[in-house]
């Protein structure tokens, strides 16, 4: 395989891969998005509350509700990023943290995972820590409000909708 970058930016790194399928066939020009990995928290409070933030996004120029998300920084574990991510985004931790899945945006041309956590019986353990590039409102949402979003089509990113989903089933609350 023959690799050439492309751009290679903080936040985008793009290659043309000259590939040779497991079948035998060659693809001369196939693009590749490295990244590295992602996670995000389903994060419930005490009192079974989600603890969702709300975000402007750019790409779709829209003010989204979301699960806490971020980048996996080099040397941390994906928990250590969960729980590094959590608090510096909402304030919030402790709790007891699980592994729920790890799922790809796009297994056909991105490098990356999102390790998804599951994070019970979160508490307040300081104030927000945004980035300048960070706008995040903090909202604790019941079960019936957060399944209305998901059927309203109202979480817009598929990477935070799908362990939600998978939370409301698995927990028989559809």
């Amino acid at each position: 395989m023959d690799s050439e970058y492309l751009i290679h930016r903080p936040w985008l790194t793009a290659r043309r891969d000259h590939v040779r399928l497991p079948n035998g066939a060659e693809v001369p020009e196939y693009y590749v998005l490295e990244y590295p990995d992602w996670i995000n928290v389903i994060a419930l409070t005490c009192d079974g509350r989600f603890l969702m933030e709300r975000q402007y996004r750019h790409g779709l120029q829209l003010t989204c509700y979301e699960i806490c998300a971020g980048v996996c920084e080099a040397g941390e574990t994906p928990l250590q990023s969960a729980q590094r991510e959590l608090d510096e985004e909402t304030g919030y931790g402790g709790g007891t943290w699980t592994p729920w899945m790890d799922i790809s945006a796009n297994t056909s041309t991105m490098t990356n995972l999102t390790h998804c956590f599951l994070a019970t019986d979160v508490e307040p353990v300081s104030t927000q820590h945004l980035e300048v590039t960070e706008d995040i409102s903090i909202e604790l949402l019941t079960v019936d409000e957060v399944r209305t979003l998901l059927m309203t089509n109202q979480i817009k990113q598929s990477l935070m909708a799908a362990p939600l989903w998978k939370y409301f089933a698995v927990n028989h609350l559809l």
